[in-house]
């Protein structure tokens, strides 16, 4: 299987309180970025051929750097990303299709992560490249731990509690059949119509594909707010631990 994978790397991390707009995937787990646990997990897995990193542009030569003494010879690119996270992934669409068109050579499936999810483990990356082509599309979810409620038309009383049994908590990385999900970011571009992850892309511009839920555990955390770094340097040491 030929799968590229998409790193969104350009995240400034305002949640994290981060000062001198300092990226959150520079932010250091067991000794090591954040984002070098994420590239070491795609270097790792078997089914992925490419990976193409969308981060500011000040962290450009760093990156590369980092892919270059660490051994990461997956790293195909590392481009500026863009105004909104979409943005940056349909920046990689573009620098994919380019290469696609010079060397004939066309990948099976796309795999769009975030760069601060850094515990992603080759194995399911390997799995939601194999259900991605099986199925067209594949994405990773874990089920809910809190019972979920609508906020009601006044916003400081609950509406409607969710059953919770039938959600589930979105992660990455979303998989996709290649011609799926360049069209789906072709249209929204288009339309200039943004959503908050690929998989919306998909079903507003492709109702008809379904989507294959793979459930996943919650290692898979995305480092979004300081209380994630000790939670992070937990499931690092558990991890580290079980290989």
């Amino acid at each position: 299987m030929n799968s590229i994978a998409i790193i969104a790397a350009s995240g400034i991390g305002k949640r994290m309180q981060l000062r001198d707009g300092l990226s959150k995937q520079l932010l250091e787990i067991g000794g090591f970025p954040v984002i070098w646990h994420t590239l070491n997990a795609f270097q790792r897995a078997s089914s992925i051929s490419a990976v193409y990193i969308a981060t500011k542009q000040e962290n450009i030569g760093l990156l590369k750097d980092m892919a270059a003494t660490s051994g990461f010879g997956k790293v195909k690119a590392v481009i500026e990303g863009g105004k909104e996270r979409q943005d940056s992934v349909n920046n990689c669409i573009r620098a994919i299709g380019k290469e696609m068109r010079s060397t004939g050579i066309h990948p099976d499936t796309i795999l769009v992560h975030d760069g601060a999810r850094p515990f992603i483990q080759p194995w399911e990356i390997d799995e939601i490249s194999r259900l991605s082509q099986e199925y067209g599309a594949c994405v990773p979810a874990t089920k809910p731990k809190d019972t979920i409620k609508y906020i009601g038309r006044d916003p400081e009383f609950f509406g409607e509690t969710l059953e919770r049994s039938r959600l589930l908590q979105v992660q990455t990385p979303q998989g996709f059949r290649a011609p799926l999900l360049m069209q789906a970011h072709e249209q929204a571009e288009l339309e200039a119509w943004y959503a908050t992850d690929d998989a919306a892309l998909v079903e507003r511009f492709f109702p008809e594909q379904q989507i294959r839920v793979f459930e996943t555990g919650y290692h898979n955390i995305k480092i979004t707010t300081p209380e994630d770094i000790p939670i992070a340097d937990a499931i690092y040491g558990q991890l580290a631990s079980a290989n």
